[in-house]
């Protein structure tokens, strides 16, 4: 007498797709955040391949002396618009100078005016962090230093020391001081900043119940034979 053999399976339930369990991340709180911007082996090949003329141009000769010729230059222009005073020009002559330095300077990145031979090795980096190859107190960094802080006591000066022009001359100074600090160099300051990843959510790998509660249905020898019998006929 041939002995009956059982097959347990496990009973799935196919017209219920399993959940997923959907894992978001959080949201940055913080008002104001700072970034440090790092280096890659990649762009610091291609920084030393050729040679960074969008900011080279600060070494060269008369680079210094121009600073003093746009200086100059613009006062005379100012002093033309008639009912222009000396405070009001020297006031102007300093806010402009700052203005367009802060610019230049801090404010835009990569290479504008450059070629393509770096492959964007500089597109994070300010024209300040260019010079140098980001080298701190180096002769044209302690000029372009010095230069806003001279004109500034010039400003000063000559609008005799009135307290009004005295507090706009040097908050558009500190403006221009503070990022070129060592402490702030290739440091971004984000104001609020988004932390939140791409998408709505990270689904996680989906995880099902294992063990005892699993329903089992039982196949017998007979359900076997019955199905061969089914395709003889």
């Amino acid at each position: 007498m041939s002995r009956s053999t059982t097959i347990k399976l496990p009973v799935l339930n196919l017209a219920e797709p399993p959940k997923h369990h959907i894992r978001a991340r959080g949201r940055s709180n913080s008002i104001v955040k700072v970034e440090h911007v790092g280096d890659r082996v990649e762009e610091v090949l291609d920084r030393n391949a050729y040679i960074n003329r969008n900011a080279d141009w600060v070494n060269a000769k008369g680079a210094w002396l121009i600073h003093l010729v746009l200086i100059i230059c613009g006062k005379i222009c100012l002093d033309t618009i008639p009912g222009m005073t000396h405070n009001i020009s020297w006031t102007l002559v300093n806010l402009l100078y700052l203005a367009i330095s802060y610019l230049m300077f801090h404010w835009v990145t990569g290479m504008p005016f450059g070629d393509n031979l770096h492959s964007g090795a500089y597109d994070e980096l300010t024209m300040w962090e260019q010079i140098d190859d980001g080298a701190q107190y180096t002769p044209a960094k302690k000029w372009l230093i010095c230069m806003p802080i001279a004109l500034f006591l010039a400003s000063t000066h000559y609008t005799n020391y009135n307290p009004w022009l005295f507090a706009i001359n040097l908050t558009a100074l500190l403006f221009v001081l503070i990022p070129k600090l060592p402490q702030l160099h290739r440091q971004r300051v984000r104001f609020m900043a988004d932390e939140t990843a791409s998408g709505m959510a990270t689904p996680t790998t989906p995880s099902f119940s294992s063990g005892i509660s699993t329903p089992l249905v039982e196949i017998t020898q007979a359900d076997f034979t019955e199905s061969q019998l089914k395709y003889t006929h």
